[in-house]
């Protein structure tokens, strides 16, 4: 999961100037001096009634998302969500505001670069891979990739869209399989939390990503097995970018929401969704630890995402959504230290559980992925639990295998594509394109006869956990999906669901059930109790994603709960 986890940072204030489907960035999409709402109306409230209440509160309407109720608005008025709120006609008004910028590496993700690796890579070459890089690539052979290739590599009318911080589309392995066509970017740089803009207008052109995570899912999903770097999961289906989440990894609710009506209204066929929605951890109804003002802006988010994500499901998107990296149950939630992200210091929360909701993956119709290592063993920093579990994946873990020479190796982790502007803001590869030493373990390099070169990199998390059960849904519509309205092709997402979960590798719990990790040098808060049977557990919900058993197996009619 992207991000972050970013506390103590300085406050500043920032407005935004987001924009939805078809729209530029206005020039000014820095700092203003007035302040940015992202407002969510009441259910039954037509957008003119909305907009009134709007302007009677002392907003304008900056942009409108009328098939989920949704407002981008500014105001000068101090009391402008109070008044908001007030309002019959609105649920509420979530202001967006900034802390500084994202720490240059993420605790989770990049733990190899924080920590000193131990060994080599542990990547074995069985002469059996189509691309050069792919003897890395164990979540493959986890999930049996590289025989479902062999019976399905993909359709290029199944649409995969990646809702992250952007793609690259001159990576030579994703750019055969990139969809100009649909691609948007609906998250214009924001300075005070990206830096400066690289563009006049602030909105990055599509088919860059100055974050990596993006481009990192991408990969994962649907690198080309064209002979060169590594292969995808699904490495015939199309790339769609959904640009929702800002270069320094922050993801707010207005961009997320309208990536998800734009994958619904473009017949999008897979959505893959590896964050959480900004600045709350945990969304809650009423929690008694938040200000007025907090709930307000919090039922908002939960309207908001709950309309969008109904939305996209019900137009014909399979949702796909990591668990999270923050080590805990998520039916039996810890108290959040973390939130506010943005905006505010971060204060103890007490998460009620049947009132709070972390977005996406706790939003309906959500697969919820969570992260293994090459053993199999749950990786230590992946959430897990039967309330919203659904099935687990290959995700990377840097110290599996302890006792062995693998442990706290980059092997252990997943390989996959990455801007090379960001490897060069991150320092491990030079102005002249290449790799520093001391990191040829982590970072590889590829270049095609023509010169056009590629660059690799190893992360963790059930981020890249996601990616996985993404490609494997591709895979399930490539092959069983049907000609859908004039120029179509598609499958139902109920059937890609319930298809993925009876083709998974069903897996146990370990024995003791209860998990420690002391060993791999973790606190007794990592300790993790896994709840459930072998058919569906805490740990590995209906068990591992299996591409192969999932394109050999027949389809099956979707049947009702």
């Amino acid at each position: 999961m992207s991000k972050r986890f970013t506390v103590g940072a300085v406050a500043t204030a920032a407005a935004l100037a987001l924009t939805v489907t078809g729209l530029t960035a206005p020039a000014n999409a820095g700092s203003t001096t007035s302040r940015t709402f992202t407002v969510v109306a009441e259910d039954g409230v037509s957008a003119d009634a909305a907009i009134a209440a709007i302007r009677a509160a002392g907003g304008t309407v900056v942009s409108r998302t009328d098939d989920v109720g949704l407002f981008q608005v500014t105001s000068d008025r101090a009391d402008f969500a109070s008044r908001a709120t007030a309002a019959n006609a609105l649920v509420g008004a979530a202001e967006q505001r900034a802390i500084g910028r994202k720490p240059k590496l993420d605790r989770v993700e990049q733990e190899h670069l924080l920590a000193e690796a131990k060994g080599k890579n542990n990547g074995k070459n069985n002469g059996k891979k189509l691309d050069p890089l792919d003897d890395k690539l164990w979540g493959l052979d986890m999930i049996r990739a590289d025989q479902a290739r062999k019976v399905e590599p993909g359709d290029k009318r199944v649409t995969v869209g990646v809702l992250d911080t952007g793609l690259d589309a001159s990576q030579p392995d994703l750019a055969p399989n990139f969809n100009w066509a649909l691609s948007r970017n609906f998250a214009p740089d924001i300075v005070e939390v990206d830096g400066p803009c690289e563009v006049a207008s602030c909105l990055d052109p599509v088919g860059t990503d100055d974050g990596g995570h993006g481009t990192h899912v991408a990969g994962t999903i649907g690198a080309a097995a064209n002979g060169f770097g590594l292969s995808g999961v699904a490495p015939n289906v199309s790339l769609v970018e959904l640009k929702g989440g800002q270069d320094s990894g922050y993801f707010f609710l207005d961009p997320v929401v309208n990536a998800l009506v734009h994958a619904g209204k473009s017949g999008l066929d897979v959505v893959n969704m590896s964050f959480y929605v900004d600045p709350w951890l945990y969304n809650c109804t009423a929690n008694p630890a938040d200000s007025p003002a907090s709930q307000a802006e919090q039922r908002a988010v939960i309207t908001a995402m709950k309309r969008a994500l109904n939305f996209a499901h019900n137009k014909g998107v399979t949702l796909v959504g990591s668990l999270g990296n923050n080590h805990e149950d998520l039916g039996a939630p810890r108290t959040d230290f973390s939130s506010p992200d943005y905006g505010a210091d971060p204060y103890p929360r007490p998460i009620d559980n049947a009132s709070c909701w972390d977005f996406p993956v706790e939003g309906p119709h959500v697969i919820g992925v969570s992260a293994v290592g090459p053993s199999g063993k749950k990786a230590d920093y992946s959430n897990y639990g039967t309330e919203q579990i659904s099935v687990a994946a290959p995700g990377g873990w840097f110290r599996d295998g302890y006792g062995t020479d693998t442990y706290r190796t980059d092997g252990n982790m997943i390989l996959s594509t990455y801007p090379k502007k960001v490897l060069q803001e991150e320092g491990s590869v030079d102005e002249a394109g290449n790799v520093v030493a001391g990191f040829e373990n982590s970072v590889f390099k590829q270049c095609t006869t023509s010169g056009e070169c590629g660059y690799y990199t190893y992360l963790q998390g059930t981020s890249m956990a996601s990616p996985h059960v993404s490609g494997v849904a591709a895979l399930i519509v490539s092959k069983w999906g049907k000609k859908e309205g004039r120029n179509g092709y598609g499958l139902a997402p109920d059937l890609v669901e319930q298809h993925l979960y009876r083709t998974a590798a069903e897996h146990a719990c370990p024995e003791p059930r209860l998990q420690s990790y002391t060993n791999e040098g973790r606190s007794a808060e990592f300790d993790a109790y896994c709840a459930g049977s072998l058919n569906f557990n805490g740990f590995y919900g209906y068990g591992v994603v299996d591409a192969y058993s999932a394109v050999k197996s027949p389809l099956k009619p979707h049947v009702q709960p």
